[in-house]
């Protein structure tokens, strides 16, 4: 190693030794100074704990006490000494617990700590202080705080303070706060106007709608605080009486009595209800309360209901329907004059009574019992009852009887509408006597018809053998005209036995519904078209499938018979046509058969339908042929009709209840 690398290191193990020496220094000086701050330290708390003895030997009736938290500590935060209440409130099981206060502070809170623990020993107290701490039960609480520095010979040496739980009391008075407001939105969102005054007739509160009711061009803000004493007189000009208006308004104020549903009428046609509430405190005035509300539509419609009211009372009482309410009991509590009249009994007699018991007679007491349950269970109905009136005559009534209800929907009882219906029912009752004496007539009728036709028959087929016998005999000695002549009988008797047949067939279409059973008309027309003469010439078409329905057989097989034979009776065309068609149209079937004959003229087509009337004066025609389809679509609840042009063709249509 060169000298000159050994002066180097020498000179810095120099160095070293003479910066080890100055620490060595330092560092006894410093445990010095720290010994002598610590013996310090010692002799304060010695001090503060003789301080803290004297004084609570001074202050122990009061520090037991106080019934707010107390508390005691160094001005590091370390509890010295609390009361019970103390313990209580921050959670700890006892006084003598060693605990640190500044442990106790919310996160959130520990800035604001900071701050206002340095304003405590800058000023020396610290008033109205509030903070969320954490107890030692782990329970956030909000808790009010004065506090002051406890000195001792002019020097800090801990702080006091009176600890309250004001935790409920900040949540209650969130809660009131809170309601004030959803009040106060509440009252500017109404639909009344609303005016409050204090005792100086300073505005307090209004609302919007105030405003537009007085058309007060400013929001219920700017109110706020505005003296009411000459609002009269500016407002006056709005109302029909103004001079009515401002008195009325001086003499509630000076007897402050509650006023409610007080009329002004506007000059605008609007009508306004005003309330008046004076306000005590303690038997002090503060002031009052106005509500406006406009009652304009609301007044109309009372008019209204009550012209309403009146027009349905002149009805009912002079109606000539008998009309009564009764109760649940069947007590009578009103009548109209009609019924007095019907009844025989004036209204003093009826009110009060009980009507089944006054008017019913036979066993028409059951039916009103049985019809008053079902009204106290909401039903309505009508129903015929036998009565007596006052005199002693018995009547036929027809009862159209209601449940009756009350504001809450309630059956307090019922309300009928009464006819009499006594010569009706004898009209009735004549009516079913003339029904059996008709259905023994019709009886008797069609006895007596088949008779007829049976003793016309024999005599008809005796002349027709007659005649033809004589022909027989003398068709050698007889000449042409003669034997013309002859031939004329016999074409004539055989209309009249043709006719007797007729009237026999028309007769014996009746309306006995055992004979209806499920008929299927696509078979019957095929089986029909299969047996019926048709000439060669005629072709007879079927459209569409025809249906089933409830009906009697023989006589549907009878009116398409009569149908087609009637059109092929009368196609004159070398090709002749016949088309039948059905469609649905609801509750029925309609048919149409329609031909390309001859035709029949317009004026006819009301008169075909009736007995013996036949156009066209054929032998083989009898005039009743139509008649029989007409009947017989009758029983069938439908109708029939025709649409015809001359030399072009005819279309019968009729109709058959499904």
């Amino acid at each position: 190693m060169s000298q000159n690398k050994i002066d180097i290191l020498q000179r810095a193990l120099a160095r070293e030794k003479s910066a080890r020496k100055q620490a060595e220094k330092i560092l006894e000086s410093k445990a010095a100074e720290l010994y002598e701050a610590n013996r310090k330290l010692e002799k304060s708390y010695t001090e503060l704990e003789d301080l803290l003895n004297r004084t609570d030997s001074q202050l122990q009736g009061v520090f037991e006490n106080i019934v707010d938290a107390y508390v005691i500590m160094d001005l590091m935060g370390n509890i010295l000494k609390m009361n019970e209440p103390a313990v209580n409130l921050l959670g700890f099981k006892h006084s003598k617990e060693d605990f640190n206060l500044l442990e106790m502070v919310d996160p959130s809170e520990v800035n604001r700590v900071t701050s206002s623990f340095k304003t405590l020993l800058e000023e020396g107290s610290l008033t109205d202080f509030n903070i969320k701490i954490i107890t030692r039960k782990q329970e956030q609480k909000l808790v009010h705080i004065n506090a002051s520095i406890i000195y001792d010979k002019g020097q800090p040496v801990a702080a006091q303070g009176i600890v309250r739980d004001i935790t409920q009391a900040k949540k209650a008075e969130k809660q009131l706060i809170d309601s004030e407001n959803r009040l106060s939105t509440i009252i500017l969102n109404l639909d009344s106007g609303v005016l409050l005054e204090d005792e100086n007739r300073k505005i307090i509160l209004t609302n919007r709608k105030f405003c537009d009711l007085f058309k007060i061009p400013v929001s219920p803000a700017q109110l706020k605080g505005q003296d009411c004493s000459n609002a009269a007189q500016k407002n006056k000009i709005l109302f029909k009486n103004p001079d009515a208006f401002v008195s009325r308004i001086s003499d509630i104020l000076e007897n402050k009595k509650e006023v409610l549903g007080d009329e002004l009428l506007m000059v605008n046609g609007r009508i306004l209800e005003r309330d008046y509430v004076p306000i005590y405190e303690n038997s002090i005035y503060r002031g009052h309360l106005w509500t406006y509300r406009d009652v304009t539509l609301r007044r109309k419609y009372r008019k209204s209901l009550e012209a309403q009211r009146q027009k349905y009372r002149n009805i009912i009482a002079n109606m000539n329907l008998g009309l009564i309410e009764v109760d649940n009991n069947d007590k009578i509590l009103m009548v109209n004059q009609s019924f007095t009249e019907m009844s025989g009994y004036s209204e003093q007699e009826l009110i009060g009574k009980i009507g089944n018991k006054l008017f019913c007679v036979d066993n028409n007491n059951t039916i009103i019992e049985t019809e008053n349950l079902k009204r106290q269970v909401g039903e309505s109905n009508s129903y015929e009852i036998k009565v007596k009136n006052k005199a002693g005559a018995h009547r036929h009534w027809l009862v159209s009887g209601a449940p009756n209800y009350n504001l809450n929907g309630e059956v307090v009882g019922s309300i009928g509408i009464h006819l009499d219906i006594t010569d009706l029912k004898a009209l009735e009752i004549q009516k079913e006597n003339l029904l059996v004496q008709l259905e023994k007539s019709n009886d008797e009728l069609q006895e007596y018809a088949h008779i007829v036709s049976h003793d016309l028959k024999s005599p008809l087929r005796s002349i027709n053998a007659l005649v033809s016998w004589l022909k027989e005999d003398n068709k050698e000695k007889l000449d042409d005209a003669s034997m013309q002549n002859f031939t004329l009988i016999e074409t004539t008797l055989e209309k009249m036995e043709q006719l007797i047949s007729d009237v026999l067939e028309y007769s014996c279409v009746t309306t006995d519904e055992s004979e209806k059973v499920a008929v299927n008309l696509d078979e019957v027309l095929l089986d029909l078209i299969k047996i019926m003469y048709k000439p060669e010439h005629v072709t007879i078409k079927i459209l569409n499938k025809l249906p089933t329905l409830r009906g009697d057989k023989t006589k549907l097989q009878q009116l398409f018979q009569n149908l087609i034979s009637n059109a092929i009776k009368f196609i004159d065309k070398e090709q002749g046509l016949i088309n039948i068609n059905v469609k649905d149209v609801e509750t029925h079937y309609q048919f149409s058969i329609e031909d390309n004959g001859i035709g029949i003229e317009e004026r006819f087509h009301n008169k075909i339908f009736k007995i013996f009337h036949a156009l066209n004066k054929s032998k083989d025609s009898t005039g009743i042929g139509l008649s029989i389809v007409k009947k017989i679509v009758d029983l069938h609840e439908g109708n029939i009709w025709l649409e015809s042009e001359p030399n072009v063709g005819t279309t019968f249509y009729f109709t058959l209840k499904k």
